[in-house]
């Protein structure tokens, strides 16, 4: 009964054989081996479009990498006041981005609203050299609330950033999660979106460790490579992360992972319901944030029940909120399991 993150599952089953599989021989370093090469024109197949593709080890690089490409020192990165950049990175993205401010909005269940985005590039344009103005904003998908932004959304927002002169940036730490209950083509929930750079995430989703930077218009990803290496993200044994990269989106491996992930928090929604539990915003992804109260909180964790309590405002006193993550590796069991304990209460 581990719901704590997806994050704390294993490797899934086809990417830990992709690895073994490359563990054999010699190869380049650094990026410059066949499996690296294919892995990025895969991507660009992918998209359906060129694209740019920088690997790294972790979300964290990938985010604060692609911010700082595109982001000055001196500029402003207008994003969700809970999202991971702002609250779970440790100040990384303003570290590589030598001073640029991180600039948190309101939005209900983690997602950022349009009116909200067009008042705060008003508030943060114009006023150089005396205030750090907004140069790119930054859409989780899915959001850390475990909703998602629909494709008109995305569009509408972008349209917003790119008039105003912004970059548009995803982090995608969840993104198959997003894609699989969009039910939507890659290329549609991205670039043609108006996204400029994604975080593409695989390592919640399964592997080891995997993250891809990748840059719909390869222009802008200019430098990047001495960005990555300077940073200390730039792998040795480069051939490790192209070929969980690979396995995962092999015919579309990460997607039906993501799709059981889905399946499993929905499943999670629904026992919590029958058993009284307030399931507090839209299940989406493979996120649930539920109302528990204290005592049963008690009885759970006794039991094995591993989740996350997270700070919230507007439950009563005896209540917590409480986030639960699903993961490929989530069986029925484990839920049912978990739903008669509560049931038993």
């Amino acid at each position: 009964m581990n719901f704590a993150s997806d994050n704390t599952a294993a490797i899934a089953p086809g990417i830990l054989k992709a690895i073994a599989a490359v563990n054999e021989g010699f190869v380049l370093g650094y990026g410059n081996d066949p499996i690296t090469r294919d892995i990025e024109k895969r991507l660009s197949a992918y998209f359906k479009r060129e694209v740019a593709v920088f690997l790294v080890p972790t979300g964290t690089a990938a985010n604060s990498l692609a911010l700082a490409h595109v982001t000055p020192p001196w500029g402003g990165v207008l994003c969700h006041a809970n999202s991971h950049i702002m609250t779970d990175e440790c100040g990384a993205p303003e570290f590589f981005g030598h001073g640029m401010k991180l600039i948190g909005l309101p939005g209900d269940h983690g997602k950022l609203q349009l009116d909200t985005i067009k008042a705060a590039i008003e508030r943060y344009s114009g006023r150089s050299p005396h205030q750090v103005n907004a140069a790119s904003i930054s859409l989780t998908q899915a959001t850390e609330a475990g909703t998602i932004y629909r494709l008109e959304e995305i569009e509408s927002i972008a349209g917003a950033a790119h008039a105003a002169g912004l970059k548009v940036h995803m982090d995608g730490a969840r993104f198959l999660n997003a894609l699989a209950r969009l039910n939507a083509d890659p290329a549609d929930a991205t670039w043609k979106a108006g996204v400029d750079i994604l975080s593409f995430g695989a390592t919640k989703g399964g592997a080891l460790a995997a993250e891809a930077v990748v840059f719909f218009d390869p222009k802008l990803a200019a430098m990047m490579p001495e960005r990555r290496k300077r940073s200390g993200h730039l792998f040795s044994k480069h051939r490790f992360l192209a070929a969980q990269f690979e396995a995962y989106i092999n015919d579309d491996y990460g997607l039906t992972l993501a799709r059981h992930a889905n399946a499993m928090a929905d499943l999670l929604a629904a026992r919590l319901g029958e058993a009284g539990i307030r399931v507090l915003w839209p299940v989406e992804a493979n996120l649930v944030f539920a109302a528990m109260p204290k005592a049963l909180d008690a009885k759970l964790r006794a039991a094995g029940a591993a989740y996350y309590v997270r700070r919230s405002e507007g439950l009563a006193e005896d209540e917590m909120l409480v986030r639960m993550v699903t993961s490929f590796a989530t069986r029925e069991e484990e839920i049912e399991n978990f739903a008669s304990l509560i049931q038993k209460r």
